[in-house]
């Protein structure tokens, strides 16, 4: 508990930090800006485009449920998928509260009503947030790729005109002077590692013991069964449709963040390469702090000034758009616990061969 109450700090911590790091160097001007781009969306049309993103959001939380079942399902376990929605929105919730503490309550939640054991659906969990994180990898790779002209020519440091292509480059010339020693010392790496497996091959002893403890069968369950649950993606039933879900999953991320930007005058224009660059670099915020808070507004508007768009412009469209996700979060997520209250308990869950 001590150490979820520290993480909450840590995370909450450096949230307000992003915050401060923001709005340290706004001027009243500015802050006029950010007011007139906050009353500019409280219009029929705007929230309209908002109140479209966060349907797309939403649904993209709807095939992330889907996705689950998929690899649930070769574990012999059938999952509702009302059950899957109800527990991936409370595990975003939860999330917006304490650090990882909705992946938790999300196998808790469908251990409770459709009986799928806790140790093996948060295998499931970590299958899919290492799929997500390798895809948000090539999506990131990507977006550099296609805006290496845009990136190379930012600005780092105005005093002394670097630019992020000439910076890149210095480092580059750096580690490849150095690549002798770099090799040298990843061969050490490698050859300290492997002499360290074969001591501990070599010492190791093989113990039976016909009576196990409890605390033992407990341990080796939960191994096995996370086990089971990390290499359910091998013996998935459609692997297919396990593709189209993660492609649906960020198509409709996607169009959340290219609708909100409908609903700004100075956004409109863009187009939808900087919604996608906004989407995938925005990610990075949401990974930095708790919920995003402070970090997704930074990003965003630090992105949007690549597009020449005024920062204040951008910093308050980044804030509206995280304080839209995050109240969508909050209604979808407390009705569904509301919701719960009435879902069924299901009695049969195993899959018959």
């Amino acid at each position: 508990m001590i150490k979820k109450i520290v993480q909450l700090l840590f995370f909450l911590g450096l949230g307000f930090f992003f915050i401060w790091l923001s709005v340290k160097d706004l001027n009243p001007e500015d802050v006029e800006i950010i007011k007139n781009s906050v009353t500019g969306i409280l219009n029929p049309k705007s929230l309209f485009f908002i109140v479209l993103s966060l349907l797309c959001g939403a649904i993209a939380h709807y095939f992330r449920a889907l996705r689950n079942i998929l690899l649930i399902d070769p574990l012999g376990y059938k999952v509702r998928k009302i059950t899957a929605f109800y527990s991936v929105m409370t595990c975003y919730l939860a999330n917006l509260a304490i650090p990882r503490l909705g992946e938790v309550l999300r196998c808790t939640f469908l251990q409770r009503y459709d009986k799928v054991p806790f140790q093996k659906s948060i295998g499931t969990v970590v299958v899919e947030r290492a799929f997500d994180f390798l895809i948000f990898i090539l999506l990131l790779i990507l977006i550099i790729f296609m805006n290496k002209g845009l990136l190379s020519d930012w600005i780092i440091n105005k005093e002394k005109e670097i630019t992020l292509g000439g910076w890149l480059e210095e480092i580059w010339a750096a580690l490849w002077g150095m690549k002798y020693l770099i090799l040298g010392v990843l061969v050490g790496i490698v050859a300290v590692l492997l002499i360290y497996i074969h001591i501990k091959k070599k010492n190791a002893t093989v113990k039976t013991n016909k009576k196990q403890s409890k605390i033992v069968v407990f341990i080796k369950n939960i191994v096995m069964g996370l086990w089971q649950g990390l290499i359910s993606i091998k013996d998935l039933k459609q692997p297919y449709l396990f593709i189209i879900y993660t492609v649906a999953i960020w198509l409709f991320y996607f169009l959340g963040t290219f609708l909100c930007f409908f609903a700004f005058d100075f956004l409109q224009p863009l187009g939808p390469m900087p919604a996608f660059v906004v989407l995938v670099a925005g990610s990075i915020g949401f990974m930095a702090t708790q919920g995003g808070l402070g970090a997704y507004p930074l990003v965003v508007a630090g992105i949007l000034v690549l597009y020449n768009v005024d920062y204040a412009q951008g910093l308050a469209a980044g804030w509206i758009g995280w304080s839209a996700q995050t109240l969508m979060i909050l209604i979808v997520g407390l009705a569904v616990l509301i919701l719960a209250s009435f879902l069924k308990v299901e009695d049969r869950t195993v899959i018959s061969d």
